[in-house]
């Protein structure tokens, strides 16, 4: 980010500080779409994420004053959403596991890179929206956001080899669902559809 555009961009941030309604309403509309798709990574439903979307804005508002002004806003408003999101999912407990998880090592091949290439994001966002909770809040962590296990188990209550399966387990998720993908296209270029 330009100098010019960081300044602007704690200019706004300042004003929305002061309770001014512009400069909220800048900071909504920017960073709205992109933290819609990032409450939907975690929760895996439109619905859920719209009410994550206002939760993450209220929290974000009335914690302005904690951004101190360096570093990336964008990063900042993101952890917010994170935060909020797994929140939900604490409350939910969709994230505690009833036992503890061996560190289980799988052998994980690659899927097809053509198959991958030719799925839209939103395909591919699906099929991670479809996984179960703790894998997809995990493999969001580690994948997208690129926390650590060690930062993953610390924010989400469990342990790094919790973390480590839980991750291992949603890449199996996506291998498998790839590999359906792949024996459909194949059998309907079999059968001429």
């Amino acid at each position: 980010m330009s100098e010019k555009r960081f300044d602007e961009e704690l200019k706004i941030v300042d004003a929305a500080k002061k309770g001014d309604a512009k400069a909220q309403k800048l900071i909504y509309e920017r960073y709205a779409p992109v933290m819609m798709s990032v409450c939907w990574r975690y929760v895996g439903d439109k619905e859920t994420a719209k009410d994550m979307l206002q939760d993450g804005f209220i929290k974000l508002f009335l914690k302005l004053d904690m951004y101190a002004g360096t570093g990336a806003f964008a990063g900042w408003v993101r952890r917010v959403f994170v935060t909020t999101c797994l929140e939900y999912l604490r409350q939910k407990s969709a994230l505690k596991l009833s036992n503890p998880i061996d560190d289980v090592g799988y052998n994980i091949p690659q899927p097809e890179v053509s198959v991958i290439e030719k799925m839209s994001a939103d395909e591919l966002m699906d099929l991670i929206a479809d996984m179960p909770e703790n894998f997809r809040t995990v493999f969001n962590l580690y994948v997208i956001e690129g926390y650590t296990h060690a930062e993953i188990a610390e924010l989400i209550g469990i342990t790094e080899v919790n973390s480590r399966t839980l991750f291992l387990r949603a890449r199996k998720y996506l291998q498998n669902a790839i590999e359906l993908i792949q024996e459909n296209e194949k059998r309907n270029s079999q059968s001429g559809t």
